[in-house]
């Protein structure tokens, strides 16, 4: 039901958002608050994906997450990315995370772009990474 009621026209419907995250569908009969931390989020991003949005908005998708659960929902954005034809605008507070789920990034300094680059050549360069976010 949290699925269907916003469903909208368009490649993503039910089968899409399972085949993205199975284990929404093993988990189908269930009520959003009987699901995992993990899986509620799962099928928050499953929910925007069935309204078919032409940009999707992911602010820290993996906040709160257990780092495994935390690893697969972030490969299912990048899949989702890839695969589904589907641009989003990821914000997360762990940057080499979100370097490996997109293709893109832009850094903002006070409301400002300061870097724009290639989100695989900025993860590959510790120094800029370091000066930029404060990480290697």
């Amino acid at each position: 039901e949290n699925l269907d009621v916003v469903a909208r026209p368009g490649p993503w419907n039910k089968q899409a958002v399972w085949s993205l995250f199975p284990r929404l569908q093993e988990r189908r009969g269930h009520y959003g608050d009987q699901l995992s931390g993990g899986e509620q989020q799962m099928l928050a991003i499953g929910r925007a994906l069935m309204t078919n949005p032409a940009l999707l908005l992911l602010d820290e998708p993996l906040e709160g997450l257990a780092p495994i659960v935390a690893q697969e929902v972030a490969q299912s954005v990048r899949q989702m990315m890839q695969q589904g034809g589907i641009t989003a605008v990821v914000v997360e507070q762990h940057p080499i995370v979100a370097l490996q789920m997109t293709t893109q990034a832009i850094v903002l300094e006070r409301g400002r772009i300061c870097l724009r680059a290639a989100s695989d050549e900025l993860a590959r360069d510790p120094s800029r990474l370091e000066s930029l976010l404060g990480v290697v």
